[in-house]
């Protein structure tokens, strides 16, 4: 319990949680907009006959 009341009670535990939810969203965000990119592309491809 101590762990949990310290990520949640202090300011570095608070600090750590924005971190690890910000990378998280981060990788979300990369993983959708490579997936996009891939699909546009391959479209592109197709499109001109490769």
């Amino acid at each position: 319990m101590k762990l949990i009341s310290d990520l949640f009670g202090t300011d570095y535990g608070l600090m750590s949680i924005s971190g690890i939810i910000f990378m998280l969203g981060m990788g979300v965000f990369f993983l959708r907009f490579f997936k996009r990119k891939m699909a546009e592309d391959e479209a592109a491809a197709a499109k001109a006959g490769r």
